[in-house]
């Protein structure tokens, strides 16, 4: 099979690959992390799409940091043979509060 690299346009399901993203967090307690994420590769669900795994830190802000585990939603086709996945979660509480952060993903090769 020959290498597909994250600028291909690709049919299908492509393994193996995974997203990036740069989002931040909600405001609560009067401010807002960075979160710097990068997804583990894709994990086939029974019909036929993926979905990704992610956990980690939101960048040190205000005198912490919170720390998050969640699962992308499905694939969602982006046009020319790209797909992206929406994550909606929220991360650890510390320091008497908890931030959500949802958004999309960087487009990655595939369909599904």
């Amino acid at each position: 099979m020959a290498k597909i690299g994250k600028d291909d346009f690709v049919n299908g399901l492509v393994p193996h690959h995974n997203h990036g993203s740069v989002d931040y967090t909600s405001v609560e307690a009067g401010h807002v992390h960075q979160c710097l994420d990068v997804t583990s590769p894709a994990i086939q669900t029974q019909d036929g799409s993926h979905i990704h795994y992610t956990e980690g830190y939101v960048v040190f802000e205000n005198g912490h940091t919170h720390y998050y585990k969640a699962y992308s939603g499905p694939a969602i086709p982006v046009g020319n043979g790209m797909h992206v996945h929406y994550y909606d979660f929220y991360t650890s509480e510390d320091d008497g509060h908890r931030h959500h952060i949802k958004g999309v993903d960087q487009p990655a090769p595939g369909t599904k």
